[in-house]
C-alpha cells in the first residue's frame, strides 16, 4: 500500500482514563499477534486516501464548533469471538451521520451503515473464551457518563495505524 492511497479511519477519543483503562484490558486479552492498536471507537472504517486534505480541513471546522460530546458506558457487549465495551451517545452518533452525509457517494459499504459503538477489547478468539472474559469481567464494567474529547484521523496501512491528526471537540 502505497502513501497515496492508505484509506482514512476516524475515531472518536476516549478521555484519557478510559483510554488508559481499556487499552490495559486489550493489552491484557486481545491476541498478541493482532494487538497493534490502543483502545478505539471506530466511526469510518475507510474513507478514500485522495480525500485526506479535505477530511483534514472539514474535521477542524466541525471539531472547532461542537464541544465535547456526551457518552455513556453501558457494560460488555458480546461480538460473538470476541468481547467490547458498549458505548451509547445519541449526539456522537448525530456528528457521525454529519460526517457521512459530508462525504456520502465517497462511503464503502460498511461505512454506510452507522456503528454500534464500542471499544473492542478482545476479538477473534473462540465464543468459549469471550464468554469466559466476559463472566470474568462481568460487574467490573459499570454503567457510567463521559464526555468524548475529539476526535482522530489515521491512516491504514496493513497493520498498525498512522496517526494523521486530532480534532478536539472546542465548541461552547
Amino acid at each position: 500500500m502505497t502513501q497515496s492511497d492508505a484509506p482514512l479511519i476516524l475515531t472518536a477519543e476516549l478521555p484519557a482514563d478510559l483510554h488508559r483503562r481499556y487499552t490495559g484490558l486489550r493489552t491484557e486479552h486481545f491476541p498478541p499477534e493482532r494487538n497493534y492498536l490502543e483502545a478505539h471507537v471506530t466511526l469510518f472504517h475507510a474513507l478514500p486516501a485522495q480525500c485526506e486534505g479535505e477530511a483534514r480541513s472539514y474535521l477542524a471546522r466541525l471539531a472547532g464548533e461542537v464541544p465535547p460530546i456526551s457518552g455513556r458506558v453501558e457494560g460488555l457487549m458480546s461480538l460473538g469471538g470476541g468481547t467490547a465495551i458498549k458505548l451509547t451517545s445519541p449526539d456522537l452518533l448525530a456528528l457521525r451521520d454529519e460526517i457521512a452525509d459530508h462525504f456520502h457517494g465517497m462511503l464503502t459499504a460498511q461505512d454506510q451503515h452507522r456503528p454500534r459503538l464500542h471499544v473492542t477489547i478482545q476479538n477473534k478468539v473462540t465464543s468459549k473464551e469471550a464468554k469466559a472474559l466476559q463472566a470474568e469481567l462481568a460487574g467490573q464494567i459499570e454503567p457510567h457518563d463521559f464526555a468524548f474529547p475529539g476526535l482522530a484521523l489515521h491512516a491504514y496501512r496493513g497493520g498498525p495505524w498512522e496517526f494523521l491528526r486530532r480534532f478536539a471537540f472546542r465548541g461552547k
